[in-house]
């Protein structure tokens, strides 16, 4: 039951960080950007969009032969409704002080989420596990199948008017570090 506790809790960071980095409107991650932009497009939340966006992943997972867990669908559904009701919530702010603290806090949250949702073992998120299936299935190094993929969600995105920004620079480069220190640390916590 603990373990479910963590999964939701390091979902909910997750999507209050992504809510935080896009009220910020300094840019997005990149899955943001493509969720962004399709939202437009529809007319529909970004929240509802990373949905769809999800569960167009998840086909995408059945010639990769990848499987699903817990962690899979909860990922889908917990961080999309999260996106959407602090984005509800959280006040948008003229302030470029505000902005950048939302910025930050944002990436932090991200980071933190990830750790805990990761530390659960509970199955890969639809992102994650297109990106194993690729690698996988076409003997590709991660690094550069992760660098494809983001590069090319990104790109689709902007062209569909999402938002890129220093935040989407700030996020590629601070998210890694970010998920390393907050699983040794949730680690050293619960050993």
């Amino acid at each position: 039951m603990i373990t479910i506790f963590y999964l939701i809790l390091g979902l909910t960071l997750f999507g209050l960080g992504e809510a935080l980095l896009i009220i910020s409107s300094l840019g997005v991650t990149p899955w943001t950007v493509l969720a962004e932009g399709i939202s437009l497009k529809l007319k529909i939340s970004v929240g509802l969009a990373t949905f769809f966006v999800s569960i167009s992943i998840l086909i995408l997972w059945i010639p990769l032969k990848q499987k699903l867990g817990l962690g899979t669908i909860s990922n889908a559904i917990v961080i999309a409704s999260t996106i959407d009701l602090f984005v509800y919530l959280i006040p948008e702010t003229s302030s470029f002080f505000i902005s950048i603290l939302y910025l930050f806090l944002g990436i932090f949250l991200v980071g933190l989420g990830s750790g805990l949702y990761l530390t659960t073992n509970l199955g890969p998120g639809t992102r994650d596990g297109l990106m194993k299936g690729v690698s996988e299935n076409f003997n590709k190094p991660i690094s550069l199948v992760r660098l494809i993929i983001e590069t090319t969600v990104v790109i689709l995105g902007w062209l569909l008017g999402g938002t890129v920004g220093i935040g989407t620079v700030m996020f590629a480069i601070f998210i890694g570090p970010l998920i390393s220190m907050a699983l040794s640390l949730i680690r050293k916590i619960y050993k």
